[in-house]
């Protein structure tokens, strides 16, 4: 009902339940009303008709959606009434020197319950005969926490979901039997699958934001055993910032199931070196660099200057950003290719800025390894050309974005990002610039990740095709990667080698299979086949080689690895003859260099003599 037909209602309803609730107190003390005279029931009456309809106006009252009222509804009932006996009491002692408390506390009592249950009986109405739509899906609720009340009590009163809750799990043992708005918890975690045939669930809804990796892990393993389709509610940060409300559920993404606990980031030091700033990042419209980007708008940097060769790429996060940040940051696109050694000290000496991400780089193992000269006139000579103009200009820290495939490379996109860093070491021992590199595994949803193509093969009907069965891979949410980029080079001295902890391996088949059952399919019915290793591809990535000696941790999940490069004039040495190499030849020997295999006699001696 509108607002505006509703108020006149309730205030015409309280008008009746203040009347007669009076004139019943000081009938059923005195019957015959010997007591007490005409003047001192209506001055009585209608300072409590004033008052309630004041103090009902005061804890909105008639605001209130009734329908759905709960234990703080109530107390403000319970407010209203108590302030309009106390004033009805003040002007009776004012009026007629005492105070009538007996009838005051028979009134007091009869106004709660009566106001309190015309309010309250829409809801019992609505909870007890307004059927569930018997179309709707039989759904069973993890967690019986807050979050789960929450969730039930949303499901319960939007006519527009297609869930209705049955039965709630949690395993907390003193919640067993007991109901949330008629929703029984009737077992642990460990009893989903027998749930889920005994009582025909058709839909599991994961209820628990605070839910550690591992216990979403346990929970979804449980639910897996089913053919209910399972879900998770939004998390919290959604919920606060109004991005989506509680009964929006999402599937179960692989990336829930792989992610690990968030780092509480140091924000006073990023604020320090970021916020007030002007900020360069390379490579801005790839999925490292943009989310590097979208990272650092949270510190307000003065200027953001966003360097990328594809102009769609910069483009759209040019536009994504701008929605937000457009008043607060002076965003600036830059279409430059970082081999362009010309056009990218042009760029760093109009800006001067402070600080440099550099993300740009090619990262395709097997294509790189079809296209090597590529590989080092990017990965080599544009961090080259873009190192040398900061180390030129001024800027205050140089953060390159290295990988886990630098470690004892045998491809040529490893080799090149091993080869990147030495040139980024050595100019860190000469420069007023701080100069680091961090390296870390494969990201999670990333444009060279493995998991767009495997969803791609299985809307296909598959087969999802696995390299081996034996390919393990180091796996970081792209947001997490770019987090701890940030913080690293908010701990650059200069010269390190940031190694960020990527927890344990997962094994590429079993992410293979978590996929095909999260998109509802059995493996027979989406099929896996092995492929075989593809070129410049190894069985286990590493994150430090056994001469990279682990120094002590400098934050959690941030260690620096003690990577030593070679000296800066063999380095320069070979990259003026590179280019000059054909392709095997260039692989050898940056492949040599990667791996620090250096000699008088060998090749790379040669090449560079």
């Amino acid at each position: 009902m509108p607002y505006n037909k509703r108020l006149p209602l309730l205030m015409l309803l309280d008008s009746i339940i203040v009347f007669s609730a009076i004139f019943f107190g000081y009938f059923l003390l005195d019957p015959i009303m010997k007591t007490y005279t005409m003047p001192s029931l209506w001055v009585s009456s209608i300072t409590l008709l004033i008052s309630h309809h004041l103090f009902a106006t005061i804890y909105r009252m008639y605001q209130n959606a009734w329908e759905y009222a709960s234990i703080r509804e109530l107390l403000a009932i319970v407010k209203a009434v108590t302030f309009s006996m106390l004033t009805t009491a003040i002007i009776q002692l004012i009026v007629f020197q005492h105070a009538n408390i007996r009838v005051l506390a028979i009134t007091w009592m009869m106004h709660v319950i009566l106001i309190g249950g015309s309010r309250f009986s829409w809801r019992v109405y609505r909870d007890r005969f307004i059927t569930p739509n018997p179309d709707k899906k039989r759904t069973l609720i993890v967690g019986a926490g807050s979050a789960g009340t929450m969730v039930v009590r949303q499901l319960l009163k939007n006519t527009e979901t297609d869930l209705y809750p049955i039965a709630f799990v949690d395993d907390d043992p003193t919640k067993t039997k007991l109901q949330m708005y008629g929703v029984e918890v009737k077992g642990m975690i460990q009893d989903i699958p027998k749930l889920v045939v005994k009582l025909k669930v058709e839909n599991i809804v994961i209820a628990i934001p605070s839910l550690t990796k591992s216990e979403l892990n346990r929970i979804y393993e449980e639910s897996a055993k089913t053919k209910a389709k399972t879900k998770i509610m939004p998390s919290i940060e959604d919920l606060v910032s109004g991005k989506i409300s509680v009964n929006q559920f999402r599937d179960v993404q692989v990336e829930d199931l792989l992610g690990r606990e968030p780092v509480e980031l140091d924000i006073t030091s990023i604020s320090g070196e970021i916020t007030g700033k002007t900020v360069l990042v390379t490579g801005a419209g790839g999925s490292i660099g943009s989310e590097i980007c979208r990272q650092l708008c949270k510190f307000y940097p003065k200027q953001l200057l966003l360097l990328g060769h594809g102009e769609n790429s910069i483009y759209t996060i040019d536009m994504e950003l701008r929605k937000f940040y457009q008043d607060e940051i002076e965003l600036i696109p830059l279409i430059a290719d970082v081999q362009d050694q010309g056009r990218i000290f042009e760029i760093m000496g109009k800006y001067l800025p402070d600080v440099v991400y550099h993300a740009a780089a090619h990262k395709h193992v097997p294509l790189m390894e079809y296209n090597p000269i590529e590989a080092v006139k990017n990965n080599i000579f544009g961090t080259k050309n873009v190192a040398e103009a900061a180390h030129t200009f001024g800027v205050a820290s140089f953060v390159m974005v290295s990988t886990d495939k630098a470690v004892n490379p045998p491809n040529i996109m490893g080799a090149t990002k091993r080869f990147a860093e030495m040139i980024v070491q050595n100019l860190a021992k000469e420069s007023t610039t701080k100069f680091v590199a961090v390296r870390f595994g494969n990201v999670l949803g990333s444009r060279g990740s493995v998991i767009p193509l495997f969803k791609k093969q299985i809307a296909a009907g598959g087969p999802v095709t696995v390299t081996h069965p034996e390919m393990t891979r180091y796996f970081m949410t792209i947001p997490e990667a770019s987090r701890l980029v940030l913080q690293a080079g908010a701990l650059a001295r200069g010269g390190e080698v940031f190694v960020l902890n990527m927890g344990d391996p997962v094994k590429i088949v079993d992410l293979a299979r978590n996929l095909i059952t999260l998109s509802g399919y059995t493996e027979e019915e989406i099929g896996i086949e092995f492929s075989g290793i593809r070129p410049g591809e190894k069985l286990f990535e590493e994150l430090l080689n056994d001469n990279e000696v682990q120094k002590k941790q400098v934050f959690p999940k941030i260690f620096i690895g003690k990577a030593e490069p070679i000296d800066k004039q063999k380095l320069y040495k070979v990259m003026e003859t590179l280019l000059d190499l054909d392709s095997e030849e260039i692989k050898e020997i940056i492949i040599e260099i990667a791996n620090t295999k250096i000699s008088e006699k060998s090749k790379l001696s040669k090449a560079g003599a």
